[in-house]
């Protein structure tokens, strides 16, 4: 038996419908969020229709709550979907344990045509036999044994109250060919392939007997996955033919790997979406990024909108090769990201983090929106910001006096350039950053220092850093006060050394 599934470019009647289809059995994997937006872009490009259907019938590996992180990560990424969960839609429902009688019927049907068959082995068997196998070093897989079983055999297994599953009767000789949207023309010898179990005794079906009978029923025109089903695919394209259906045209993706090209996973840093969220990235620049992992505009464009995503993309420029997931390139763009939004968008997206770090020491939205400029362009991370900025929000500055003291000075000198600094800042009539600087560039001359010398001190004193935001807008934002109170506590500090 050979199965093709059409190559060709789309025409103006046809109608796109991808579809994503998570399994709550865990928080999702970037690499599934990557396939996932992959399928919502092409599905968008063609002004087509992005489903979204919950494939819950792993029931012993369910997670709970996993659905809920699943749908919000997705929503954190804007990655709205047009039928499925929470929308409905003409094709549902959209969840699998609500559609078992379709697979049920569909297992029957193959049955009786003669392209399954009820299987009777127990786990024992199975395990004892794939033991036998690895063994004798022969490629684990089951051996047929229930494939040929006569009518009396199966009664005299049911009469043991024994409950089959159902196998597909994959045919033992010939070819299955089918085109990749990505990889081409694609072969497989059936004699290769296993007779994969469609329906489990529980009556729940399997992956290869779901998304076949779904993809089918909800008109799936197009299956974007990841490259590892790729295998699965001819078994897939058989039971389409027995059951009489037209197939979907395939594009497997190609995998995401890690820095060091192994597998990604937890030991490469976050791999769930909402980490990253968590981490302090921005939903723009993880799509954008995640949209590279495996695609490109051309050879030289990083940061793309998701409107400019959404008109350019195309199967074409999908790439054979592993994507690899970079973090310090992901955090450089997130940079980016954060350099584009409005002060007042940047001051909305940080508060939740200056709250968890600051608690009720943040005086208003209008202090907030005060200091968060200074340093924006410096942040790569929500999460960093926080540590930028913490001497605006906390007064608690611990830091070593011997920062206070530049290169060719004292502790003597520094402490009387900075009693100079106030008592000259403590008669200043404004305290904006103008002021300071026409007051502050030529002290140092006349103190007979270098401009770095005096504002490294005047800096780390108001600061207890040494590499901050423009001293004078720095300690505008500060205040008088605050500002006094600081440089007296280095002079204090510096007479103690």
């Amino acid at each position: 038996m050979a199965s093709t599934s059409g190559a060709g470019k789309l025409t103006l009647s046809d109608t796109v419908r991808t579809r994503f289809a998570p399994s709550p059995t865990g928080y999702p994997h970037v690499g599934n969020i990557r396939s996932a937006l992959f399928a919502w872009l092409f599905a968008r490009h063609h002004n087509g229709v992005f489903i979204l259907r919950v494939e819950d019938t792993d029931v012993e590996r369910s997670v709970e709550g996993s659905l809920e992180y699943i749908l919000e990560g997705l929503r954190w990424l804007g990655m709205d979907w047009d039928e499925g969960p929470g929308v409905g839609g003409n094709y549902g429902p959209y969840v699998q344990s609500q559609r078992l009688h379709l697979y049920q019927d569909a297992a029957r049907r193959l049955v009786e045509s003669g392209h399954a068959y009820y299987c009777y082995c127990s786990p024992e068997r199975l395990e004892a036999l794939r033991a036998e196998q690895i063994k004798r070093k022969m490629p684990p897989g089951y051996d047929r044994h229930c494939r040929n079983l006569t009518d009396e055999q199966r009664k005299a297994k049911e009469a043991e109250g024994i409950t089959p599953v159902v196998r597909f009767k994959t045919p033992l000789a010939g070819k299955t060919r089918f085109h990749d949207e990505i990889w081409g023309d694609v072969v497989f010898e059936n004699s290769h392939i296993e007779d994969l179990v469609l329906l489990k005794s529980d009556g729940y079906p399997t992956y290869h007997l779901a998304n076949v009978v779904d993809d089918h029923a909800m008109e799936i025109s197009h299956v974007l996955r990841a490259e590892e089903y790729i295998s699965s695919a001819p078994l897939h394209l058989m039971t389409y033919e027995a059951l009489g259906y037209t197939p979907p045209k395939f594009a497997h993706l190609p995998m995401v790997l890690g820095h060091d090209r192994s597998k990604l996973s937890k030991r490469h840093g976050a791999t769930s979406v909402l980490e990253f969220r968590e981490q302090g990235y921005l939903p723009e620049a993880m799509l954008n990024f995640l949209a590279l992992l495996g695609w490109s505009l051309d050879d030289k464009t990083d940061v793309i909108t998701r409107d400019e995503l959404i008109k350019n993309f195309s199967l074409e420029r999908v790439s054979k090769t592993a994507a690899i997931f970079n973090h310090e390139k992901l955090k450089w763009m997130n940079g980016v990201y954060i350099r584009k939004l409005t002060p007042e968008a940047f001051a909305q997206m940080c508060v939740p983090f200056l709250e968890g770090a600051f608690h009720e020491n943040i005086p208003s939205m209008d202090y907030v929106l005060e200091v968060l400029p200074l340093v924006q362009e410096r942040a790569k991370l929500l999460t960093e910001v926080p540590e930028l900025t913490h001497y605006f929000f906390s007064d608690q500055l611990n830091y070593d006096a011997k920062l206070l003291i530049s290169k060719d000075m004292t502790a003597e000198s520094t402490r009387k350039a900075l009693a100079v600094a106030k008592e000259r800042l403590e008669k200043l009539p404004g305290f904006d950053a103008q002021t300071l600087e026409a007051m502050l560039r030529p002290l140092a001359e006349e103190l007979k220092l270098k401009t770095g010398q005096l504002f490294g001190a005047l800096r780390t004193a108001v600061s207890g850093e040494t590499a901050t935001p423009p001293l004078f807008q720095m300690m505008a934002v500060l205040g008088r006060e605050r500002c006094l109170i600081r440089i007296q506590e280095a002079i204090d500090k510096l007479a103690a050394l």
